[in-house]
């Protein structure tokens, strides 16, 4: 079930509001952990038993923790948790990309187990695995209650697709959240915005990714190939941001308070920014769980690298079972170590309209790598880019180009932080009366339209399920 279908919203979602207000505080966990069950099992009904059965090991691991405090045994619930989150992970994500290397390489030929992906698996087992070495370092107590720690993990708002929430970010709203009229409907906005972005905005650029990136390479000309790649940029961040967004807005109405995920990526004058804005719940968890436990930079500018090339190269690895994956996060890992070296220095003394085309094209260039598995293709497309396809300019680029080029313009918008500046100014101007009356007309025309997308349309991915 995903965010942006009708049955998610004029179902589920509203008997899940119903019941969670219906019932008293103290069986508000409950309700959520069985909703969260029951909004899995919907995508993935063997697969949810996966999920209780990560729940009740770093449940268990927590627990263990805890009881052996103090003395040598205390990391022998660290060590489980780890061995065996990781164990998962690896068996149902990575196993088949092992094999099919070894029988290529070795020319053997190990059958393939050809399972399917649980939906989310990287997402919740960071997530478990974060209250295990939380717990262990005494960032989080341990939490007694498993309905508690079963509502946390399997929370149904962030998933599958994020962002990554660590144990000791909502711990406390666990145990006790505010529940009101103000919060409820700020959530409110922020979920139909974030809808917005993925139904109005990705679904539609999403479109004309699709088509040129399905065309033969003879068939693309370098404008229709970078008209693609940019189209591919505004669809993977209003798709993955937007179900950021909605995620965050169910969790205000639920009385939740996650951490935001995107702060306008394609504004960022490097690549350093960029990550810093980018899918901040990840880069967080990689910093605090790997890059500072390796030592970060604080033991000489050699190791420092090491660690930013091990972080780099297992975030690749998180994204996807396939090479192409890899080489995107040594892609990054490389611009990230010439930046460190002496290009941050450089981009301060220069103007920063140059930082930032310098870093929308190293994005744009990272996006090829990312969007195809097949690094053949990956290649044929970038030499498209530069007029190896079907030279500079066809019909087909001509006729994508006028087509698109208003919705362009709004994605464009969109990624700014213009529009919350004109919003900000709306609001300091203007009576709160005229603020609420606008905001709910703008709410219910633009849920509107979004269900009047998704009534008439087939073209609904969420790229980031796959991860």
């Amino acid at each position: 079930m995903v965010f942006s279908s009708l049955t998610f919203l004029v179902l589920f979602l509203p008997c899940v509001l119903l019941i969670y207000y219906a019932v008293p505080r103290q069986a508000k966990n409950a309700v959520l952990f069985a909703a969260s069950l029951l909004f899995y099992a919907w995508g993935e009904p063997i697969y949810v038993l996966l999920m209780i059965f990560s729940t009740c090991l770093d449940y268990t691991c927590g627990r263990l923790v805890e009881k052996f405090r103090g003395t040598k045994k205390q990391k022998i619930g660290l060590i489980i948790s780890v061995i065996m989150n990781l164990g998962l992970l690896f068996f149902f994500k990575y196993t088949d990309f092992v094999i099919g290397n070894l029988n290529s390489i070795f020319s053997l030929s190990i059958p393939q187990l050809n399972l399917p992906l649980p939906i989310g698996i990287s997402f919740y087992t960071f997530q478990t695995m974060s209250y295990t070495i939380d717990v262990y370092r005494n960032d989080a107590k341990m939490q007694k209650n498993i309905i508690s720690f079963g509502a946390y993990v399997a929370l149904f708002p962030q998933l599958i697709a994020g962002p990554i929430v660590r144990y000791a970010d909502i711990a406390g709203q666990l145990n006790f959240r505010k529940h009101d009229w103000d919060k409820f409907a700020a959530g409110a906005r922020r979920f139909v915005c974030g809808m917005a972005k993925k139904v109005l905005l990705a679904n539609n650029i999403g479109l004309v990714w699709s088509n040129i990136s399905q065309m033969a390479p003879e068939k693309i000309s370098a404008s229709g190939a970078w008209l693609g790649i940019i189209a591919f940029a505004f669809q993977i961040y209003f798709d993955f941001s937007g179900y950021s967004d909605m995620a965050i807005g169910i969790g205000k109405m639920l009385g939740f308070d996650f951490l935001e995920n995107f702060n306008y990526p394609y504004i960022s004058a490097s690549v350093t920014e960029f990550w810093r804005r980018w899918h901040m719940s990840l880069g967080t968890w990689f910093r605090d769980y790997v890059y500072i436990p390796l030592g970060g930079n604080k033991k000489g500018f050699p190791k420092q690298i090491r660690n930013i090339a091990v972080v780099w190269f297992l975030t690749g690895l998180w994204h996807g079972a396939a090479w192409n994956f890899v080489l995107w996060g040594v892609f990054y890992g490389v611009l990230l170590v010439i930046e460190k070296l002496f290009l941050l220095k450089v981009l301060k003394k220069i103007p920063k309209f140059i930082g930032h085309i310098y870093t929308l094209l190293a994005v744009l260039g990272g996006w090829v790598l990312f969007a195809f598995d097949d690094i053949g293709q990956g290649f044929s497309f970038f030499k498209c880019m530069f007029g190896a396809g079907a030279g500079f300019i066809n019909d087909n680029a001509i006729y994508q180009l006028l087509s698109c080029l208003p919705l362009i313009a709004v994605c464009v918008i969109a990624s700014l932080p213009l529009p919350k500046k004109i919003y900000d100014k709306f609001c300091d101007k203007c009576p709160s009366a005229v603020i609420t009356t606008a905001e709910s007309v703008a709410m219910v025309a633009a849920f509107a339209i979004c269900a009047a997308f998704l009534i008439g349309g087939s073209y609904n991915p969420f790229l980031y399920f796959r991860f």
